[in-house]
């Protein structure tokens, strides 16, 4: 019988990130063979993934990362299935890790193909829902460019947003997370009233009328009066025309131009658990 030493079992174990005994059993069942070892623990992480892949995976991270330039920006949820895993320091740290990898990706499908120590993502996913037991997977991807990008990460890692200016003047980076938090904490459904979709335009209007009707207003105000509501809704639902959760004298495209009047938001991205 080949004598498995601690440090074979601690190579293995920094190698993968399984348990101790995993990784002895592994090493065991291999003979010694550390490449054997780690194909039979990524079968196990195999067999895992399929008697679990009809969980949900709504608990985990949400991670927002930024290139040294400021100039793209990318956000991920890598989902777990509860919330004491997804608060996992090396569960937070693989997420971390994988955010990375996404900077240079365009897509999702592009992310889990991509390598990560000699195997792609994908299979990295499958290996390390193996060592937790849970299903894990890429819930989000979003991505964005712009002159300047900024991020935030709401605490427990539960929110990450992105937020792209039209310019990288001085000061872009106070403003540029003062907004991104703004997104993460007020959640609006668009940038401005254009990315508002006709449906949901559509279901306001008729909303607002049918509340109307109910306080007994004439149906020849009716659309005049559901317009005024409409503007209402993109002032409290869209980015720019919020108010300003650290000074609601202003709106948020208003105070974007603190940094001149020119400067716009040109985008923004919002990941969440669930």
């Amino acid at each position: 019988m080949t004598k498995i030493t601690a440090s074979d079992v601690n190579k293995l174990r920094q190698a993968t990130g399984a348990g101790m005994m995993d990784c002895k059993n592994a090493l065991v069942e291999a003979e010694g063979d550390f490449e054997k070892a780690i194909e039979i623990l990524r079968k196990k992480g195999q067999k895992v993934a399929a008697k679990r892949a009809d969980r949900e995976s709504t608990e985990g991270a949400a991670i927002a990362k930024v290139s040294n330039d400021n100039t793209k920006g990318v956000a991920i949820v890598l989902g777990c299935e509860t919330d004491f895993v997804g608060k996992n320091d090396s569960f937070v740290d693989l997420a971390h890790k994988l955010a990375e990898l996404a900077l240079e990706c365009s897509t999702k499908e592009e992310l889990l193909a991509a390598d990560f120590d000699g195997i792609s993502v994908s299979e990295k996913l499958i290996e390390q829902t193996g060592v937790i037991g849970e299903k894990i997977d890429i819930n989000a991807f979003e991505k964005i460019e712009a002159p300047y990008v900024g991020s935030y990460i709401h605490a427990g890692n539960k929110i990450a947003t992105l937020v792209g200016l039209s310019s990288c003047a001085d000061g872009a980076d106070v403003v540029a997370k003062d907004v991104a938090m703004q997104a993460a904490a007020m959640s609006p459904i668009a940038l401005d009233e254009d990315g508002v979709d006709a449906a949901t335009i559509e279901k306001e209007i008729e909303i607002a009328k049918e509340q109307l009707r109910g306080e007994g207003k004439p149906e020849a105000m009716l659309d005049n009066i559901a317009k005024g509501k409409l503007k209402r809704f993109f002032k409290d639902n869209t980015l720019v025309n919020q108010d300003f959760i650290k000074d609601s004298k202003q709106s948020v495209a208003q105070y974007v131009k603190s940094l001149g009047n020119d400067v716009k938001v040109t985008a923004f991205r919002r990941v969440t658990l669930g």
